[in-house]
């Protein structure tokens, strides 16, 4: 009647496929999340296992929980801690958070 048909015209330059200018964002975003995540934590979680493995009898650590002691023994998966004279405890091995420098627990207990 008054309206006539229209017809949709295709254009002659538009691909149907993701072109590398699409998938640009997505690299750059990956990146910017390995060089600021995933980076980071690995070389953390590297120098933890080389601290564990460099554990030795005499060392002043802090374990899990805030636990201050002194090992006294390191097994493959344990060490043993004194906390105390005459009071020990036996943790995982990757409870033990940090290495203290020698003779900081004489005087935290000061």
């Amino acid at each position: 009647m008054f309206v006539s048909t229209a017809f949709a015209q295709t254009s002659g330059g538009a691909s149907g496929g993701m072109d590398i200018m699409g998938m640009l964002p997505l690299v750059l975003l990956f990146v910017l999340l390995y060089f600021l995540m995933i980076r980071p934590q690995a070389k953390k979680q590297k120098e933890h296992k080389t601290m564990l493995e460099a554990l030795q009898k005499g060392d002043e650590v802090v374990a899990g929980g805030g636990v201050l002691g002194k090992v006294i023994h390191v097994g493959d998966q344990f060490v043993t801690i004194e906390i105390s004279s005459g009071t020990e405890v036996l943790v995982q091995k990757p409870a033990v958070q940090t290495v203290l420098p020698k003779g900081t627990l004489k005087s935290a207990s000061s």
